[in-house]
């Protein structure tokens, strides 16, 4: 673990908004205990609150507080080949800033030495949503990010040049293929 990624820990757990590279695209990311942070992720991405987000998570023990059934966890699968999105029924104590206009929460287990670090340091889940403006493409620079968030980031790990595919989201109750 290096200074970055342990100062990156120490910026969210005190309410920050960092963006890094997850298993699949740049992101913008917070913890969900805090609902500050997450109105300032939706804010400076100019995001409808009624989107939702994805928490992201190295181990399915940091999702258990937010999903209705954590038994349906078990079903959980971390590919690192086709990284895959699960929608499952929200706690009803679940941030509605997570959530957005939904019941449902979308989690995702990531196979990612960055993020299962963070998720150790943090003891939480990860608040995810693409890095960019609501509408416009996926950010994939360093310069892009600063110039398009300018000062409102905490913090900027680097984009990883790769594939910048988002990942799939499956509707783990009816099996339907949302992407």
């Amino acid at each position: 673990m290096n200074f970055k990624t342990r100062f990156a820990a120490k910026v969210l757990n005190s309410g920050g908004v960092i963006s890094i590279p997850t298993d699949t695209i740049q992101g913008l990311t917070c913890l969900p205990r805090f609902e500050s942070s997450m109105q300032r992720l939706i804010d400076i991405k100019k995001r409808s609150s009624l989107k939702g987000m994805i928490l992201l998570a190295s181990d399915v023990n940091y999702l258990i507080q937010y999903v209705a059934d954590p038994t349906l966890l078990n079903k959980i699968t971390c590919n690192s080949e086709q990284p895959t999105t699960y929608l499952l029924q929200a706690n009803v104590k679940t941030s509605k800033l997570l959530l957005g206009g939904f019941d449902t929460v979308a989690v995702r287990v990531a196979n990612n030495p960055l993020i299962s670090s963070l998720c150790a340091q943090t003891q939480s889940a990860l608040v995810s949503t693409s890095a960019n403006i609501s509408g416009l493409p996926v950010i994939d620079s360093t310069l892009k990010l600063r110039v398009y968030f300018q000062n409102q980031l905490d913090m900027v790990i680097p984009p990883i040049i790769g594939d910048n595919t988002p990942s799939t989201i499956i509707n783990l109750q009816t099996g339907e293929r949302i992407r």
